[in-house]
């Protein structure tokens, strides 16, 4: 009896196709984080929060630092509004939400006020939002959510540059001047008609 032998293909090596193999295995580990990275992102401690020139923030997400979650390419940042934050400008294009607290914030020299349960839709503009936020809570501060997604971020070509400097952040690290920005010396002025306490006229 005549013995069969089998005969198998021999796969070509990746070096045959280099990047059209980089592109198959970036595709296969992005499948695989999405199956198997977690999907519960834990609350970021006050303790772990940055005093930036912007002001103090808490970081959920960011794509240069998550690499062990199955979203990669956004940011998601708590922004802890003690007194009045810093100043900068970009393209806009991002979602806060309010967590707690109430105040408003300027956007292109517009005042918007917002409270706990709001969200404020930032828009798109070619020339850019400058934007500020001010916290009007008298017993502590205020606390939003900010979701901005990368990739559109980075096709809409958005800069960001800083106007003006978180006041704590100056105190704290002795910097009067960052990128030709100076300490912002705006202060937070109660709305028109509303009591500090948080309770409206009429």
């Amino acid at each position: 009896m005549a013995e069969r032998v089998g005969t198998r293909m021999r796969e070509p090596e990746p070096s045959t196709f280099p990047k059209y193999f980089s592109l198959i295995t970036e595709r296969e580990q992005f499948v695989e984080r999405q199956q198997t990275a977690p999907l519960v992102i834990k609350a970021v401690k006050s303790d772990q929060y940055e005093l930036c020139p912007q002001g103090l923030i808490g970081w959920y997400l960011q794509p240069h630092d998550s690499s062990n979650a199955c979203l990669q390419d956004w940011w998601v940042f708590v922004h802890d509004i003690r007194g009045v934050s810093g100043r900068h400008r970009h393209q806009g294009g991002l979602v806060l939400f309010i967590l707690e607290g109430r105040g408003y914030s300027t956007m292109n020299g517009v005042r918007y006020d917002w409270e706990e349960g709001d969200m404020i839709i930032m828009p798109l503009l070619r020339e850019g939002v400058e934007h500020q936020h001010f916290n009007l809570r008298p017993d502590g501060s205020s606390k939003w959510l900010a979701f901005i997604h990368q990739p559109t971020w980075n096709e809409q070509g958005s800069e960001l540059v800083q106007s003006a400097l978180d006041p704590e952040f100056v105190e704290r690290f002795g910097v009067t001047s960052w990128k030709g920005a100076t300490t912002a010396t705006e202060k937070a002025v109660p709305q028109s008609g509303v009591h500090e306490g948080g309770r409206k006229d009429g």
